[in-house]
C-alpha cells in the first residue's frame, strides 16, 4: 500500500507558543496586485490608485493596499499553521501598518503562538492567539495584526472525519 502524505497546517497540540515560525516564501506584490485589489475591493482611495497625485503626497509614490497587505500577511501563514486544521477565525486585533509596502517591495511574515487554550464549551477544540509580523525586503515592519483563531485538537479532528 502506498503511503499519503497531505499537507496540512499544525494542530492545536502541535502549535508551541513563543515559537517563531517563517513562513517562506516571500511575496513580491506588484502594481498590477494593487489596483486589481483595490478595484475588487470598490476601494477608490487615490493613494492606490493615482500616480500623479500620488506623487505629491507625503510618501511620494502610490503605496499598496493595507488590506491587501493585511491579507497577504494572514495568508502566508495558512499553510504552515492552519491550511485544514483551523475551524474558524474568531477575530483580529490590533493591526498596524507602522511602514508602507511599496510597489515592488517583497513581504516576509513570520508567526508567534502569543497563546492557546483548550475550549471549555467544544471538547476536542482550542483558541489559539497567534501574532503576525510582515516585514518588508529590508527587515523593516510594514504590518502586524493579532489573530484568535478555533483549531482543532489532532485526535478530535481525525474522530469527526
Amino acid at each position: 500500500m502506498t503511503r499519503i502524505v497531505e499537507q496540512r497546517g499544525l494542530y492545536f497540540d502541535e502549535l508551541e507558543e513563543d515559537v517563531v515560525y517563517t513562513h517562506k516564501p516571500g511575496r513580491t506584490v506588484t502594481e498590477t496586485d494593487n489596483v486589481l485589489f483595490t478595484t475588487m475591493t470598490m476601494n477608490t482611495q487615490a493613494l492606490h490608485l493615482d500616480a500623479a497625485w500620488s506623487a505629491g503626497q507625503p510618501f511620494g509614490q502610490r503605496l499598496m493596499n493595507s488590506m491587501f497587505t493585511l491579507s497577504t500577511m494572514v495568508g502566508q501563514s495558512v499553510t504552515q499553521l492552519t491550511q485544514g486544521t483551523i475551524i474558524a477565525q474568531l477575530g483580529l486585533t490590533d493591526v498596524t501598518f507602522p511602514h508602507p509596502l511599496y510597489h515592488g517591495d517583497t513581504l516576509y511574515t513570520e508567526t508567534v503562538i502569543l497563546g492557546k487554550r483548550l475550549s471549555s464549551s467544544r471538547p476536542g477544540q482550542g483558541v489559539v492567539t497567534m501574532q503576525h509580523t510582515g516585514r518588508n525586503q529590508d527587515g523593516t515592519v510594514v504590518a502586524s495584526a493579532t489573530r484568535t483563531c478555533l483549531m482543532w485538537t489532532k485526535e478530535a479532528h481525525a474522530a469527526q472525519s
